[in-house]
Parts: C-alpha cells; sequence; structure tokens
C-alpha cells in the first residue's frame, strides 16, 4: 500500500512551489515521481502540426515532483501531516495520520 495515492491533495513542502495545494493526477516511477495539479507547471513551445490538426504555441505542461516535497494534507488541522500504514483487527490495511492518529481513507 502506498502512502500518497492518486486523488489525494497534497501540499508541497519543498521547492519554487512551497505551500501551494494540489491534487494528484498520477503516480510514476515506481511510486517516487508524482504529477500534481498546477504545481511545478513548466513552458512548453510546440509547433503546428496540420495533419494532426494541433495549433502551436506555448503550452503550460505539468512536470513530475519527488515525493519527498510533498505531504498529505490535513484538512482538519489545515496542515501538512505524515502518514503511516498500519493493519486493522479485520487485516485490511489503513492509512493514517501520524500526529492525530485518525484515519484518512474513511
Amino acid at each position: 500500500m502506498k502512502k500518497i495515492k492518486k486523488g489525494d491533495e497534497v501540499i508541497v513542502i519543498a521547492g519554487k512551489s512551497k505551500s501551494k495545494r494540489g491534487t494528484v493526477q498520477a503516480v510514476l516511477k515506481g511510486g517516487k515521481k508524482l504529477l500534481v495539479e498546477g504545481i511545478n507547471a513548466a513552458k512548453k513551445h510546440v509547433k503546428p502540426n496540420p495533419h494532426m490538426e494541433e495549433k502551436g504555441g506555448i503550452l503550460l505542461k505539468v512536470m513530475p515532483i519527488d515525493r519527498s516535497n510533498v505531504m498529505l494534507y490535513d484538512p482538519t488541522s489545515g496542515k501538512g501531516r505524515r502518514v503511516g500504514i498500519k493493519k486493522q483487527d479485520n487485516g485490511n490495511l489503513v492509512r493514517f495520520y501520524k500526529g492525530s492518529n485518525e484515519l484518512v481513507d474513511v
């Protein structure tokens, strides 16, 4: 089980986008890199391609960010929290916030 999954809301703790929040769009390279909506966007210059009916111009492309630079956002405290994984009595694995022991997946 991964600590950060697609669809989670995360907050950036390091880098040029520090303290920004976004939703994880994809987990890449074995879980080490994340694509986060609106974070680490780069401008890409694209030529027009009339065969594929693509317009040219400058596009904003979301680039991967390392998983160590983000934390899972806890809406109750309004901060980023560390996440742990524990096994429940029925054998299911669940994620929880380490500071408050509240379950992430409710």
